[in-house]
């Protein structure tokens, strides 16, 4: 495939900047560190659906048509699938990052283990994503991701996602749980040979982080969040937060593919800069 970049929902540092100058209260009180822990969940979830697109579309297992492109996985990785006849399912892949493997920027180790139960674009057909001493830019990444075609127009492909069991360990120590089903559809590239051209939709479903003392955060879909195979993140979409200490709106922009958010704090009504 073309020499794609990643979706990345979020990075390892969220920081957060107030766009007033008489903030009564401080930064921390957003809870940075939670919205960063919710971000890079969900960027771990697609950054390994979009290694599972790579694999079938290389593999004669996307469609019922095969086309060859040039893979995004890093070639520093070692591949292996348990059989490459095309069209006999399921497909196991299995994808070893060694001890480090960089590509677009991003970090990952150890392994992550891919099931295909059949083409991917089928209705019914599944992909589920585990983990074995998997770590994403330092930051170990553990659970059970399940993407389940759930398509009824084949011009709007359509995918929910559900993760279970999931823990993310910052480097720091900090442990966190995760879960919760999104629903993914695709809205353009669909009649294309190619993947570049690609448009995601997150259109619904909740998300919720557990921090280790007992705090939650939850996050909804407002808007639908946009995005393009090619861009590197979510470029416009809103999230509704809500909490133990967040209140408020994630904003990713007007479709301009960069870094860039804002969430604004319904409590002190303020709204922060976010650099992903």
């Amino acid at each position: 495939m073309k020499n794609l970049k990643i979706f990345l929902f979020g990075l390892l540092v969220v920081s957060f900047v107030s766009c007033t100058k008489d903030d009564e209260k401080p930064t921390t009180n957003v809870d940075s560190e939670m919205v960063s822990v919710n971000i890079t969940a969900d960027f771990t979830s697609e950054l390994d659906f979009n290694t599972g697109i790579d694999l079938a579309n290389n593999n004669s297992s996307y469609s019922n048509k095969s086309i060859n492109e040039i893979s995004v996985v890093a070639p520093c990785a070692t591949i292996t699938v348990n059989n490459t006849t095309p069209g006999v399912f399921p497909k196991v892949f299995t994808i070893d990052f060694g001890t480090g493997c960089t590509q677009n920027g991003i970090t990952r180790s150890g392994i992550l283990t891919i099931t295909l139960s059949g083409y991917v674009m089928n209705n019914g057909s599944t992909m589920t994503i585990e983990r074995n001493n998997y770590y994403v830019n330092l930051r170990k990444i553990d659970g059970t991701v399940v993407y389940t075609n759930e398509t009824t127009n084949v011009a709007t492909p359509q995918w929910s996602r559900t993760v279970t069991n999931g823990q993310i360990t910052l480097p720091s120590g900090g442990i966190f749980t995760h879960s919760g089903t999104r629903t993914v559809r695709q809205t353009a590239g669909v009649s294309t040979a190619f993947l570049g051209d690609n448009i995601y939709e997150v259109i619904s479903g909740t998300h919720t982080v557990n921090r280790p003392n007992g705090s939650t955060l939850t996050s909804t879909i407002l808007e639908p969040l946009i995005k393009k195979y090619a861009c590197n993140y979510i470029s416009q979409g809103k999230l509704n937060l809500q909490g133990t200490v967040l209140d408020g709106v994630l904003d990713y922009g007007n479709n301009e593919c960069d870094n860039l958010a804002t969430y604004f704090h319904n409590p002190n009504g303020q709204t922060y800069n976010v650099t992903l």
